[in-house]
């Protein structure tokens, strides 16, 4: 069976359409706008072996802020329809990615509620190439939770270049989802005594 899922979200500030694939080779097709969010998107499809597909047309003449938020929200529900009743995953996983001198540490739960926690080392950069706002990279995951429905724990616990901080974040975020949402053929039905995820 298929899993697979498409959404196509506009409104007054942005259009976007996304498309994934969980049981893919890792392919993508990304255009936001936004050259370090697209890169990001580039490391979730590779380390996730997820096929992806994005196109978003923003409001960047005002900032990046809707395009990325958006984008995530779309992502998100792209997942949800993906995973359709979660029967048959292994649901939790768990990854740490080190990225040069930076560690980011991933707990993911595919539970069908929606939960973050998040913490980075403080005094980053503030931006990332020409228009990565890096107070973004929490909004981007808590946007992608709320439509996933996924409990997400995300800890770097050091780093000193921004970059290296985020994209061990994703990379490490993309390991994670591609543990947790892989068919075990040990689970019968969905991996929960409520019989619904």
């Amino acid at each position: 069976m298929s899993r697979t899922g498409r959404v196509e979200r506009t409104t007054k500030e942005t259009k976007v359409l996304v498309e994934v694939d969980l049981d893919g080779t890792g392919v993508s097709d990304v255009s936001t706008g936004v050259g370090f969010f697209d890169h990001m998107l580039d490391q979730l499809a590779k380390h996730g072996l997820f096929d992806l597909t994005v196109r978003t047309d923003g409001d960047l003449h005002i900032d990046s802020h809707h395009t990325m938020e958006d984008t995530s929200l779309a992502l998100g529900a792209a997942f949800r329809e993906a995973l359709g009743d979660r029967a048959g995953i292994r649901r939790f996983a768990d990854a740490k990615v080190p990225l040069d001198e930076a560690l980011a540490e991933v707990t993911v739960d595919v539970s069908g509620r929606p939960y973050l926690v998040h913490s980075e080392p403080e005094g980053m950069a503030p931006v990332i190439g020409r228009d990565y706002d890096t107070t973004m990279t929490r909004h981007i995951f808590e946007s992608f939770v709320a439509q996933a429905r996924v409990a997400l724990h995300i800890h770097v616990p050091y780093g000193r270049n921004a970059h290296h901080i985020v994209e061990a974040q994703f990379k490490a975020l993309a390991r994670a989802l591609r543990t947790a949402t892989e068919d075990d053929p040990r689970v019968s039905g969905v991996p929960s005594t409520k019989g619904v995820l």
